[in-house]
């Protein structure tokens, strides 16, 4: 029984739940819009989050076998990896990979099912190979400094807007509803960018020499940092359009943020070490859902 425990702890682990947060905060942003637009369902936003948090346990897992297959997990700094530490066998992890995969596929049929918009079938498709093909493959667009660009498109653009859409299908018919949802996709997309950007800031030394070129091992580690900090400031200039709107609630309340990114800053500027920047990491998953919630919070205190 405890070996059955000890390998279950190791697979929560292997999920990395700290990048969850960057799952569940587009639902929540969005979640907020529809209760603006007074399209607001629990149904729809419920089935939006499983495809969520099913594709994005997917992602670490398949992220988890790949980098273990090619090596690049061997010397790196951080939590242990199922794969590249030889706890569990390749295949097994590539297994569960596909499974929450395909779980999250099917969370996406079952809410296309519902709302009757079934083209949104080719955007999951194209959902799933991009997790995959994260760090899958022969040519891993990971491996060549296109991580941030991607994640910033599916956990910004594509999980708020979406999961707008399918409450509020007419919502592409109005600029002013374009306009609410905006600043949230936006900001999220450079949340989960700078997510990524600092993980890969922590691992230049270990990723550069297997020749994994991120953005961060392209740029060098001072470039990289600056962009960092205007990926995690960036979203709260976006709220001057709820102003131009005229919806300043929406504006107040992430502002809040800033007793979380000032510290954030600091501790991003003053690292010396890959192990320095583990906190920086989860600080800045965190920040994702607290800007998330604090937006969602100021949209529905407009309704």
């Amino acid at each position: 029984m405890a070996k059955r425990k000890s390998d279950f702890n190791l697979w929560v682990e292997g999920a990395r739940l700290r990048t969850l947060p960057l799952a569940i905060a587009p639902i929540i942003v969005a979640s907020g819009i529809a209760n603006t637009l007074q399209a607001f369902d629990w149904v729809k936003t419920l089935l939006a989050l499983a495809v969520a948090l099913f594709l994005q346990i997917g992602v670490n897992y398949a992220n988890d076998y790949s980098d273990g297959v090619r090596g690049t997990d061997s010397n790196r700094v951080g939590p242990l990896r199922l794969t590249g530490s030889g706890t569990f066998k390749p295949k097994t992890v590539k297994l569960v990979a596909f499974g929450f995969l395909a779980l999250g596929g099917l969370a996406g049929l079952a809410l296309i099912a519902l709302t009757q918009l079934w083209w949104l079938v080719g955007v999951g498709a194209v959902a799933i190979l991009a997790a995959w093909f994260y760090t899958g493959g022969k040519r891993p667009y990971g491996y060549a400094g296109l991580g941030e660009l991607v994640v910033f498109i599916f956990f910004g653009i594509v999980a708020v807007f979406g999961t707008v859409y399918v409450q509020f299908p007419s919502m592409f018919d109005s600029t002013e509803v374009k306009l609410i949802a905006a600043p949230g996709a936006i900001g999220l997309g450079l949340f989960a960018s700078a997510v990524l950007m600092i993980n890969n800031i922590r691992d230049i030394e270990t990723d550069r020499p297997v020749g994994k070129k991120t953005l961060a091992v392209r740029l060098g580690k001072t470039v990289a940092k600056v962009l960092y900090l205007l990926m995690i400031w960036s979203p709260l200039a976006l709220g001057y359009v709820y102003l131009a709107i005229q919806l300043p609630y929406a504006f107040v309340f992430p502002m809040a943020l800033i007793l979380l990114l000032i510290p954030l800053t600091l501790i991003v500027l003053t690292a010396k070490t890959p192990k320095e920047n583990i906190l920086a990491l989860k600080l800045t998953s965190y920040a994702a859902l607290l800007y998330s919630v604090l937006l969602a919070l100021g949209l529905w205190v407009l309704v």
